[in-house]
């Protein structure tokens, strides 16, 4: 969600975008090397003010919210584990209820031992998570090509709690067109009636402004490195390789190294050595989280995000690797979730607990209303671009 205009877009294009985006805010980068993964013990010392935003948005107490960190880190720890014991039996991972209860799909019945000997609560399904994201992965390629009614279709993705494919469009016959023309197979795929229609979020420590050739706004993600070369990542959207950025304060700060948008939704900007990036996120009330990783965090996880335009919210996760279809392009390999946003908060930063999320790409409806919206997942970046995160 970034607030600009771009050259390459018409100009009704760019006046939509501009009044639908969200501001995106850089974040700051930091030389600490640390690889994401889990730690022996769940994180501690959550902030006062992050506590406070999740008994807002979603209805917790503080030692509810305590309890959903803890458990939600265990969770994201433990379910990579089990993927790799189930194999092509998993099905899928997530968290329900005030404490984030893990439970994990299995095709296998025969193994419920192992999955409750874990510490989580078994189910079994039809379809194995390979079996779901190849079939979604039809549709993406269907999509790309131009299938018949693939218009249609604005957002899909791989529901584990369901087990199955499901494809959001305002017209379900023609999105049922599409998954018919795509070769999927039907009963793997579920068509849910919806108006929602996906835009970019457009307008450095993670969650603070920037400004795109002197014009746009945007926010940053998360501080990165590049052997010695500190900076941040952000969304795609946001500038195109060789843009130059402002900080916050309209100090000149930096270039887009790497951009790719539709596609993906991923950038990452070198800073000058005037800034020196941090491994934090901006948090609500003027305080600041520690990035101390990039774990994960399983579907029904709490997450929260921070944008130059609407500060400080937070929600659930309710989907990953979700293909959305935006007026420049599809974007696939999304997460879903409950978070609102608002023009200029592109780019900015999603976290769970200290773990780094994504940056945010796009959505619908705003903070006043509510809405849905999407984040690039943070770990693919790092991956592409030979990247670092920062952190504390």
């Amino acid at each position: 969600m970034l607030r600009r205009h771009r050259p390459a877009l018409t100009a009704g294009c760019a006046i939509a975008i501009a009044a639908l985006s969200l501001t995106a805010i850089p974040a700051l980068v930091t030389s600490a090397a640390a690889e994401p993964g889990p730690t022996a013990e769940a994180p501690t010392g959550v902030p006062a003010e992050m506590l406070d935003a999740m008994r807002r948005d979603l209805g917790l107490t503080a030692d509810e919210a305590r309890a959903r960190i803890s458990n939600e880190y265990r969770a994201g720890t433990a379910t990579p584990a089990l993927r790799k014991s189930l194999g092509t039996a998993f099905g899928g991972a997530w968290v329900t209820g005030k404490t984030a209860e893990l439970t994990v799909a299995t095709t296998d019945k025969g193994r419920h031992g192992m999955i409750t000997a874990a510490g989580a609560k078994p189910v079994t399904v039809s379809h194995s998570l390979d079996d779901l994201t190849a079939a979604k992965g039809t549709l993406d390629r269907a999509a790309e090509h131009g299938a018949p009614s693939a218009a249609a279709a604005a957002v899909w993705y791989v529901d584990v709690k369901s087990n199955s494919v499901v494809v959001q469009s305002a017209d379900p016959d023609q999105a049922s067109a599409f998954v018919t023309a795509s070769g999927v197979d039907r009963g793997m795929v579920r068509i849910v009636e919806s108006a929602e229609q996906p835009k970019p979020l457009d307008d450095v420590r993670g969650g603070e402004a920037y400004y795109i050739n002197g014009t746009a706004r945007c926010s940053i993600g998360f501080s990165v490195a590049k052997g010695s070369q500190g900076g941040f990542v952000t969304a795609g959207h946001c500038g195109e390789a060789g843009a130059t950025t402002t900080g916050v304060n309209k100090a000149a700060q930096g270039t887009f190294q790497a951009s790719r948008f539709p596609g993906n939704d991923y950038a990452w900007v070198a800073v000058n050595s005037t800034w020196t990036p941090k491994p934090v996120v901006l948090g609500p009330g003027g305080s600041v989280v520690t990035v101390a990783g990039s774990q994960e965090a399983p579907v029904g996880s709490s997450v929260c995000r921070s944008g130059s335009t609407t500060g400080w919210h937070c929600g659930t996760v309710e989907q990953l690797d979700t293909s959305v279809r935006y007026s420049e392009g599809m974007v696939s390999g999304l997460s879903r979730t409950t978070v609102c946003a608002e023009p200029g908060d592109s780019g900015g930063s999603y976290i769970s607990g200290s773990q780094a999320q994504g940056v945010t790409s796009g959505g619908s409806g705003d903070c006043t209303a509510g809405g849905t919206t999407y984040f690039q997942p943070v770990n693919p970046i790092l991956e592409a671009y030979g990247l670092t995160l920062t952190t504390g």
